[in-house]
This record gives structure tokens, sequence and C-alpha cells, in this order.
């Protein structure tokens, strides 16, 4: 199982676009914002809305995330499988948010940052990363991801308010994260074994 630097590439280009996106223009960023009513004219914004961001605690909470999340991948360094698995996650997370009437619009890292994480936990799991421990540390990972979004149930609460930030928060995005996370993770996984196994 080969190790690669695509995950931190990828990484960098989510830190990147996002920063870009927050010193853009306006309209620029209207059109890049996913909307349940627009988004099937609009299907680059399953990937672009990502990007967006509301205001400066919005952006600084994804980019401190995907900070943590781009040193965990440096220390494990997954597989260009396991990135292939996060990038699939990607659309999905926009898309499955239209099973819920309540959301009109989403933007944000959150839900791609948490299928990541998953992404990852699921892998180590499967010791499809090889590292000591690898199991510990994908089910210390695993069980985190889960309690947060069983305290959060974005399945009957997809959006909160968070005073604090001032913006919605779509628990949603981060349940959908997980699980497209855990099922792109374990197929990428069980792919690679099954790639890697000796023929009879």
């Amino acid at each position: 199982m080969k190790r690669s630097n695509a995950w931190l590439v990828l990484c960098a280009v989510h830190g990147v676009a996002s920063m870009l996106l927050w010193w853009a223009r306006e309209p620029a960023v209207h059109a890049l914002i996913w909307r349940a009513d627009t988004w099937t004219d609009h299907p680059w914004t399953l990937w672009s809305s990502a990007w967006v961001h509301l205001n400066t605690a919005h952006l600084v909470g994804n980019q401190l995330a995907l900070g943590a999340l781009a040193a965990f991948g440096w220390m494990v360094r997954p597989s260009r499988g396991a990135t292939v698995a996060w990038l699939l996650c990607w659309p999905l997370i926009q898309a499955g948010l239209a099973w819920w009437p309540h959301i009109g619009y989403a933007v944000g890292l959150s839900g791609l940052l948490h299928a990541g994480a998953m992404v990852l936990a699921v892998q180590l799991l499967g010791q499809c990363i090889p590292i000591p421990k690898a199991r510990r540390w994908g089910g210390l990972l695993a069980l985190g991801l889960l309690v947060k979004i069983g305290l959060e149930g974005g399945w009957s609460q997809p959006v909160v308010w968070d005073p604090g930030n001032d913006m919605s928060v779509i628990q949603a995005a981060h349940l959908l994260g997980v699980v497209w996370g855990a099922l792109f993770g374990a197929a990428v996984c069980a792919w690679t074994r099954h790639r890697a196994a000796p023929r009879a």
C-alpha cells in the first residue's frame, strides 16, 4: 500500500481556494454557492460551495480544522486511494443535502472535513495505512466522530443556529460527510486489499 502526497495536495487546494474566495467579489462568490432549488442548473456548486465561507469565524474555524487534518495526514501518509475516497465524498455531501427540505443553501468545508477524517479512521481501522497501532488510532478517531454526530443528531436537526458565530450550522452535512467517508474509505480499503492479495 504505497503512500502518497496526494492527501496533502488536496488539503492545500482546499485551504488556498477558500482563502482566494474569501477575497473574491461578491457576485462571483454567489455563483459558487450550492442552493437546493438551482443546483441542478449549476452543478459546479457541488464542489465550489465547500470553499465559500460566511464570516471570519467560519473561515478560521474550518482552516484550523483543515490544518489539523493535513497535519494528521502528514504523520500517517495515506495512500492515493484514500485521497480518491475523499474526493468521491465531495459532491455527494452537497447533493445529499437536498433530502432535507429545511436546507435552502450550504457553504463551507465542515462536511468535507468530517468526510476526510472518517476516511482516515476507516483506513486505519482496516490497516490500509501501515503505521503502528493503526487500529487503535482509527478506532479513537471513528469513535470521536460518531459521538459528535450522535450528539448533533443531524438526521432530525439538519440545521441549527450558532449565536456565537452568528450563522446557521448545517449538521446534516457533518452526518453525510461521516457516512460517505465511511463507505468510500471502506470500499477503497477493501479494493486495495483485493489487489494486493496473492493470486492462486
